[in-house]
């Protein structure tokens, strides 16, 4: 076998084994500075820095384009290199979906090794390598700045070898570079806050992360909060300890009047009658007004199983008006009603805003959220003390200016996909 003609590391042209060698040594220059500096601020970028880096980048590319016959350069837009980088922006994607993603970490952490856990050593390695806000980790910045190099300059080079027949290619690449610029340095523009209001009063203020009060260009007035609850459940529990039997597996009923019985813990339970907005007649009885301060009651027969001790009565969850009313079963036990979770809240609100446009009013829910310009406004709290009496409602509200490129890019590189197989398609028929 000759070996005169092995080929050596670092020997023009580069391949995957220098492209996986340059990836390595990114990404360890990169955790080097977020294990020194923490995490990456991408607010510094925000408008006009990430327009004016990413003209900077633009005229970048066009010039490396032009150079001729630079192993460098025609690496830059090589396939090896391009699948490298993609290959580990891929990986970091993976870290990002296996591992709990938080808005804010403290990344000022210490800790005691001689008296830590396993499980919080590799929480605290795991935070100060930025594994757990991966998108704003200096390893994920470097990678996602040198892919939108090498996509830019692959991009530029079969430009220089322009074919109408190509448009597939364009699409696709235009497409997928649009979105990756706009997603990330877009992100620098956007704003997230919660607006909490009133019903009857309008509002226009929140807080920032550092608790200083802003006023926003968009307001809302909130004319009525409205909920609907699921029917709450049943459950036995130990007067002295509050736990629901049995206590290795609490058991609940949940009522439905169509399914009146009910085991529980060894006790026979039936349903005899279920108000769901109710308030008190007597100390003993229900009747059915709908209202703010109403709640839950129902009336139940409930029989021990072993001794055929038979208690009946009402009891209910109670209200912010109301107090809880338990049934007692015996000297150890009593029957309790769950507080009832919440089916649909929705607010009634008229959104208005500085530019002159037109107010507003819509019903916003958790998954019908409105969109006023730059702006887009989501059903997001509530007062959960009061639960349906609530009088307040929580408002989120995100302001992205990059939203619109980001869905363009995804049109596009839909397209260009589109294309591309359909002339695959079309070439191999002719074949």
């Amino acid at each position: 076998m000759d070996t005169n003609n092995k080929r050596n590391m670092w020997q023009f042209p580069w391949l995957y084994k220098e492209s996986i060698a340059f990836l390595l040594g990114i990404l360890l220059v990169s955790t080097l500075l977020q294990l020194t500096l923490g995490s990456f601020d991408f607010y510094l970028l925000h408008f006009p820095v990430n327009l004016i880096i990413g003209a900077c980048l633009i005229v970048l590319i066009a010039v490396l384009s032009f150079v001729k016959d630079n192993p460098i350069v025609n690496w830059l837009s090589s396939v090896p290199l391009s699948v490298t980088l993609i290959g580990g922006l891929f990986i970091l994607t993976i870290f990002m979906g296996l591992i709990p993603q938080f808005a804010r970490v403290n990344t000022d952490l210490h800790i005691h090794m001689d008296h830590a856990s396993f499980y919080e050593i590799v929480d605290y390695a795991i935070t100060k390598l930025g594994l757990k806000q991966v998108t704003t980790s200096w390893p994920f910045v470097f990678v996602y700045i040198f892919n939108l190099l090498v996509l830019g300059l692959v991009i530029a080079k079969r430009l220089h070898r322009f074919k109408w027949r190509d448009y597939g290619f364009y699409l696709n690449h235009f497409g997928l570079w649009l979105f990756l610029f706009a997603a990330g340095f877009g992100s620098a523009d956007m704003l997230r806050y919660v607006m909490y209001v009133e019903e009857g009063n309008v509002e226009w203020r929140v807080y920032d992360n550092h608790e200083n009060v802003l006023e926003l260009d968009i307001a809302i007035q909130l004319h009525d909060f409205v909920m609907e609850e699921y029917e709450p459940k049943l459950a036995v529990v130990n007067k002295f300890s509050g736990d629901v039997q049995p206590e290795n597996k609490p058991a609940y009923y949940q009522i439905d009047e169509k399914n009146r019985k009910e085991i529980l813990a060894g006790w026979e339970l039936e349903l005899q009658e279920y108000i769901h907005e109710a308030v008190r007649q007597t100390d003993t009885s229900f009747q059915a007004i709908p209202m703010a301060g109403s709640m839950p009651a129902a009336r139940v027969k409930v029989t021990n199983i072993e001794t055929k001790q038979t208690v009946s009565g009402w009891l209910t969850c109670g209200s912010v008006d109301q107090f809880v009313m338990p049934l007692d079963l015996d000297s150890t036990y009593s029957l309790v009603m769950t507080k009832p979770e919440a089916k649909r809240f929705a607010s009634d609100v008229t959104v208005m805003t500085k530019d002159g446009k037109d107010p507003i009013r819509t019903t916003l829910e958790v998954n019908s959220p409105l969109r006023m310009g730059d702006w887009m406004i989501y059903q997001y709290d509530y007062d959960h003390a009061l639960g349906k009496a609530s009088r307040m409602s929580g408002f989120e509200l995100v302001y992205d200016p990059w939203l619109y490129a980001v869905y363009v890019g995804i049109f596009m590189i839909a397209m260009g996909s589109i294309c591309m197989l359909w002339l695959g398609n079309r070439n191999r028929k002719k074949e």
